[in-house]
């Protein structure tokens, strides 16, 4: 579907002047084509209403959207998606967290975003309410999921519990954007809010990390680009453990600056970290893989006093040794989402090209072969790592 454009004249009034200027408008259809949640692993393509932007919000015309792991247990499993109190099934639910695009209209009283920006979106905005939202930590909002009629707390999660970005235009609130620089392609854009996932474990582990030493367990999109935001703020040395199956991405973690690289099937990666370092262990580690032995793996990494952010879902409970951690004086964080607003970070760096993101991106489809673009993204057919869908 393509807007037309078009030029609105507008009158303004200010000390006595009146003047007159061009204002950019984009002429947007009643309907629009979505991926719509069904019963577990299934989407159906259908026509929906196009939302309407409300107070503080805008409409974005979805550009690009990359498929995210987060996407592929929404869609199979429901959790961590929360919809009307329940799973997202059935429930006229479009699913997608990471997308990027353009303005496309101005919800009541909004001024911070013009009409034709391009943006990328954090999945957040807080309820504004609850103790965590005060604090800041609105991606562990007390009020998540509630935003459905009788039960409307103001929280909004696009993707999780409201509407996301498989679609031809989402409504986002402003503090869930950050502008795209225009030598930034769209489907580089979709990449900002992995990279805000990184910055803000980082942010978790210490935020300022130069000539801290930090292991990256896991070389998908979250650890790759780990890596490059931990060489962007001077961390060193920067090591990242992966398989042997994985030895594509951790040639794309060397790109990323990562100072070594160490595959499981070749020694105790453990082992490995400590030799790397000369026995003391890293500073920091960040688990971005899900794998059950990971998280005891990271606990015998790091030095004493050392942190470890919980950047995966496990698939199943992990064995940790607590008497080690206690005994060691070992912090363990878990982070959901990119909070703190480690997104518009995130995106200052890419802008600036300290790290190579777009090697990320490995595979595009357009709008109506979603269901083959999650199929590439779960089966890592062509050894895929971002997949993005192009509308």
């Amino acid at each position: 579907m393509t807007d037309s454009v078009k030029f609105a004249e507008t009158t303004s009034r200010r000390e006595g002047v009146t003047t007159t200027a061009k204002r950019k408008e984009l002429r947007v259809p009643p309907k629009m084509k979505a991926w719509v949640l069904g019963g577990p692993g299934e989407l159906k393509l259908a026509d929906k209403p196009v939302p309407a932007p409300g107070v503080a919000e805008v409409l974005v015309r979805v550009d690009a959207v990359a498929i995210c792991g987060t996407d592929l247990e929404v869609i199979a499993h429901g959790d961590p998606a929360l919809v009307r109190g329940g799973k997202p099934f059935n429930q006229d639910f479009m699913p997608g967290h990471e997308y990027m695009g353009t303005v496309a209209a101005l919800g009541p009283g909004v001024d911070e975003f013009a009409v034709g920006e391009r943006v990328a979106v954090e999945i957040h905005a807080c309820c504004g309410r609850c103790e965590r939202c005060r604090e800041g930590m609105y991606t562990a909002c007390l009020n998540y999921g509630m935003n459905y009629p009788g039960h409307d707390k103001g929280h909004r999660a696009n993707g999780f519990t409201t509407d996301g970005g498989f679609a031809e235009y989402a409504v986002n609130h402003v503090n869930t954007l950050v502008r795209v620089p225009q030598a930034m392609s769209d489907e580089e854009a979709t990449l900002i809010v992995t990279a805000g996932t990184a910055t803000y474990g980082l942010d978790v582990l210490g935020g300022l990390i130069a000539g801290q030493s930090l292991a990256v367990i896991g070389p998908g999109p979250i650890g790759l680009m780990a890596v490059g935001v931990a060489k962007a703020l001077g961390a060193a040395p920067v090591i990242l453990i992966g398989t042997q199956r994985d030895r594509g991405r951790l040639d794309i973690g060397r790109r990323f600056g990562a100072d070594e690289i160490v595959t499981v099937e070749e020694g105790d990666p453990v082992d490995a970290v400590r030799w790397i370092t000369r026995g003391r262990g890293v500073d920091y580690a960040m688990e971005c893989s899900g794998a059950p032995k990971a998280v005891n793996q990271a606990a015998y990494m790091v030095s004493r006093g050392g942190r470890i952010c919980l950047a995966a879902f496990a698939h199943e409970p992990v064995l940790v040794d607590v008497a080690h951690l206690v005994s060691n004086n070992i912090y363990v964080f878990g982070i959901r989402g990119e909070g703190r607003s480690a997104t518009r970070r995130a995106a200052a760096l890419m802008a600036e090209r300290r790290f190579p993101a777009k090697l990320v991106h490995t595979h595009t489809f357009p709008l109506d072969e979603v269901p083959t673009a999650i199929r590439y993204a779960a089966e890592r057919v062509e050894d895929a790592i971002k997949v993005v869908v192009k509308i």
